[in-house]
């Protein structure tokens, strides 16, 4: 994985792009309108996005993905299983 942080482009980045090695993720994307002065003193007015990106490799996303899923999992299971307890602790009162 490696961050960039302070990323400025012209053109508003995708939350995810893939590309044939890497993934990768822009978060913190904020609209910026930068004020230029012309050398006939005319100000333009343009929009700059500034941003923070993630590259990471498509092994290590997927890793990551996959570690995400089985902590979501696992949180739905302790959630049913409460559930449960809960249901049959107001059939038995």
């Amino acid at each position: 994985m490696i961050k960039y942080t302070n990323v400025i482009s012209s053109v508003k980045p995708e939350p995810i792009k893939i590309d044939d090695f890497s993934v990768w993720i822009a978060e913190n994307v904020q609209e910026v309108t930068v004020t230029d002065t012309e050398m006939e003193g005319e100000e333009i007015n343009r929009k700059e996005y500034h941003y923070d990106l993630t590259q990471y490799d498509k092994t290590e996303y997927i890793q990551m993905q996959a570690e995400q899923a089985k902590t979501l999992n696992e949180q739905i299971t302790d959630t049913e299983l409460a559930l449960v307890e809960i249901y049959e602790s107001d059939i038995q009162n």
